[in-house]
């Protein structure tokens, strides 16, 4: 098997390594990245659902420049929500805050019953510039 390229956001590598998953690997030009969630620092969920959005963005914008890219090179996103029905409206009035100018990557969301006590998860594929294409 091929060494995994792995990008760790700074301050969290403890985190992935105690819970045995990388947040984002660089293979053949692009960054996939692992789903986020807005946790604090020591991988507690946020309690209050927009401040959860922002700071799952937040994690993921972390990654994201770790690997020398941001969210512009984000081609497809797949949003995980709990209790979509109740939730999407105040989540989708925080994506705007992050999301871009047109045109916008692909999306998939999908309704699930259980983010481990979160409500909101994000995971991204992205072009990496050609400096960093790994």
């Amino acid at each position: 098997m091929t060494q995994r390229d792995v990008v760790f956001p700074p301050g969290r590598q403890a985190l992935y390594q105690r819970n045995r998953y990388s947040p984002a690997i660089r293979a053949n030009g692009f960054l996939f990245v692992s789903g986020q969630v807005g946790s604090n620092a020591d991988g507690a969920p946020e309690p209050d659902l927009e401040a959860q959005v922002r700071l799952a963005f937040t994690n993921l914008n972390a990654i994201l420049a770790a690997a020398g890219s941001s969210f512009d090179e984000v081609i497809d996103v797949t949003v995980f929500i709990v209790d979509p029905e109740t939730r999407f409206e105040t989540i989708w009035k925080v994506v705007p805050e992050f999301w871009g100018q047109a045109p916008h990557p692909t999306l998939t969301a999908v309704g699930v019953t259980w983010l481990y006590g979160f409500d909101f998860e994000i995971k991204v594929i992205a072009k990496l510039p050609e400096s960093t294409a790994g």
